[in-house]
C-alpha cells in the first residue's frame, strides 16, 4: 500500500467530487492521503474532509503564497487550531509552510520579511507540540535550512525537493526527509531524477501534490492521489529496484516522517 504525503484534496480543482477521488485512490491502493491546509480560511475544510474519507489525515499551517494576506491574528488562530486538533487522530503535521522566492511580488524585501517570520513562528508551534513540518520551498533552500537549524522542529518532509545533494543531507541530518512525485517523471527533469535515483532511500517519501504537479502520462492535466502508485512504479524504475520493495521502503519512511501516522493508520 502507498501513502500519499502531500496532496491538495480539498482543492476547487476537485470541486465536489474530493471524497470520490479519495476512494478511487483507495481502490488504487493509496491507503494514506495527508492533506495540508494552506491558509486560516480552509483549516476547517481540510478537518472535515479528513473526517469524512477513511484514507486520510490533515496538516494545518499558512502557505507562503498566502502570507501577503494573512495577518498575526491569523497565527494565533493557528496555535489554538492545532492545540484543539492534538485530540483528533487525523491531524498529523504543521504544514504546508516555508519561503516562496520565485514569485516576484513575494520576494519584495518587505513580503520576504513577513514570510520569514511566518516561517518562523509557524516552527516553533510545531516544536511546541512536537510535529512534523511539511515545507513548501521554491528559490530558498539555504533560508529554509537557516531557520529550521535554529528553530529545530521535530522533523518533517521536504516537499517537492528539487535542492542540491549538499542541501539534502542537510535536511536529512535535520531529520527531515525528501518529497518527490510527478516531476521526477519527466525525462528532462535531469537533476531531479538524479536526486531521486542517487539520495539514500530511507531519507525519500511520495507525493503527488495533486492537482499540481502532474506526472507526465497525464500532464498537464490535473494530478490525482489515484496517480500515486504509478509515480511509485517510476521511483522503482529509475532506481533499478522491487516496486514491491520500494513501495515497503517508502511506506516506513512516511510513518518515520509523520509519526502520527502510524496509531491513525493502526485504528
Amino acid at each position: 500500500m502507498w501513502i500519499d504525503t502531500h496532496c491538495h484534496l480539498d482543492a476547487h480543482e476537485f470541486g465536489a467530487g474530493s471524497l470520490d477521488v479519495a476512494r478511487r485512490a483507495g481502490d488504487a491502493g493509496v491507503s494514506m492521503i495527508v492533506i495540508p491546509a494552506v491558509e486560516r480560511g480552509n483549516f476547517e475544510a481540510v478537518a472535515q474532509l479528513a473526517a469524512h474519507a477513511p484514507n486520510a489525515s490533515y496538516a494545518l499551517g499558512i502557505h507562503p503564497i498566502y502570507v501577503p494576506q494573512a495577518s498575526d491574528d491569523d497565527l494565533l488562530v493557528l496555535r489554538a487550531a492545532v492545540e484543539r486538533a492534538m485530540g483528533d487522530p487525523r491531524f498529523v503535521a504543521i504544514g504546508e509552510i516555508g519561503l516562496d522566492f520565485f514569485i516576484p511580488m513575494l520576494c519584495e524585501p518587505a513580503m520576504r520579511e513577513k514570510q520569514e517570520r511566518f516561517l518562523r513562528e509557524q516552527l516553533r508551534i510545531a516544536r511546541d507540540f512536537d510535529l512534523p513540518v511539511l515545507t513548501h520551498v521554491r528559490r530558498s533552500q539555504d533560508q529554509v535550512l537557516k531557520h529550521l537549524r535554529q528553530v529545530r522542529p521535530a522533523g518533517g518532509i521536504a516537499h517537492a525537493f528539487n535542492g542540491s545533494f549538499q542541501q539534502a543531507e542537510t535536511y536529512i541530518k535535520l531529520g527531515f526527509h525528501l518529497g518527490f512525485g510527478g516531476a521526477m517523471t519527466f525525462t528532462r527533469a535531469l537533476q531531479i531524477r538524479r536526486l531521486a535515483s542517487e539520495l539514500p532511500l530511507e531519507a525519500l517519501v511520495l507525493e503527488t501534490d495533486a492537482p499540481d504537479i502532474s506526472p507526465s502520462w497525464i500532464h498537464p492535466g490535473r494530478n490525482s492521489p489515484e496517480q500515486l502508485p504509478a509515480i511509485g512504479a517510476a521511483l522503482a524504475q529509475l532506481r533499478g529496484m522491487d516496486e514491491a520493495a520500494l513501495r515497503e521502503c517508502t511506506w516506513n519512511n512516511s510513518l518515520a516522517a509523520i509519526p502520527r501516522l502510524q496509531a491513525l493508520l493502526a485504528s
